[in-house]
């Protein structure tokens, strides 16, 4: 079993900038996939980013350019760095591994115009 803490979700001014975290405990020893889903009201929930054990990353298009995805893997920790945001980032950021599946509860974003 694998436990996931989120914070840094918050409310953010368009153009501003919001750093999330999430630390993996337990069962951590499996994990290689970290990454970040956003889900936005009525939308599917989509890949925002991810960053692999061996530090690949991968990135929505929408989102490539402005939001840096690292981890501290001594901590079990990954980060997503969220720069010039914009209303349509509005979302709730689910946090995620991959091995066992796991997800956060989520944290929300709001980007106001």
């Amino acid at each position: 079993q694998v436990w996931l803490v989120e914070s840094g979700g918050g409310l953010v001014q368009a153009g501003g900038s919001l750093r999330l975290s999430c630390t993996a405990s337990g069962f951590i020893s499996r994990i290689n996939a970290m990454g970040w889903y956003r889900q936005a009201p009525g939308k599917q929930r989509e890949l925002a980013a991810q960053i692999l054990l061996n530090g690949n990353t991968a990135y929505a298009v929408s989102v490539k350019g402005r939001f840096t995805i690292s981890r501290d893997n001594a901590e079990n920790t990954v980060y997503l760095q969220m720069n010039s945001l914009k209303p349509k980032d509005t979302a709730i950021y689910y946090c995620n591994v991959d091995r066992p599946p796991t997800w956060g509860q989520g944290t929300q974003v709001t980007v106001s115009s």
